[in-house]
């Protein structure tokens, strides 16, 4: 074959498998999808920063009262702001109730699925999904 012709090939090629890659980015299988966990604790960090939004939640067991810091991944920026998340919305130190799907490795992490705050408002991971 020509220089040509294998240039275009692999050009074609790299079209085809980009978005199988950018899409492998996106994956939630290591979440629990079928399970469902409430966190209920004070905020340690928020980041309401791309790839995705993260919140680490400090939950108190109350059986043996160890605090453990569970890390709640969110959507995109743009994703959590149109179904009205804010930079402004958690802060540290705010109470918070999320819930959301578990690691399926039973590590303390999980995928948001809403939350709701001290007031009371209840948001979304998405938009279109407020409660």
């Amino acid at each position: 074959m020509n220089r040509q012709v294998n240039t275009t090939l692999c050009f074609i090629a790299a079209l085809l498998l980009a978005p199988t890659l950018a899409q492998a980015h996106h994956s939630a299988a290591m979440f629990n999808a079928a399970q469902d966990v409430e966190l209920k604790g004070v905020v340690k960090t928020y980041k309401f920063e791309n790839p995705h939004v993260n919140i680490v939640i400090t939950v108190r067991d109350e059986k043996t009262g160890t605090n453990t810091d569970w890390y709640v991944e969110a959507a995109s920026v743009r994703g959590l702001a149109m179904a009205g998340w804010r930079r402004s919305t958690l802060k540290p130190g705010d109470t918070v109730t999320v819930l959301a799907h578990p690691l399926r490795d039973g590590q303390p992490g999980a995928n948001l699925v809403k939350a709701t705050l001290a007031d009371g408002t209840t948001l979304a991971a998405n938009a279109g999904r407020n409660y």
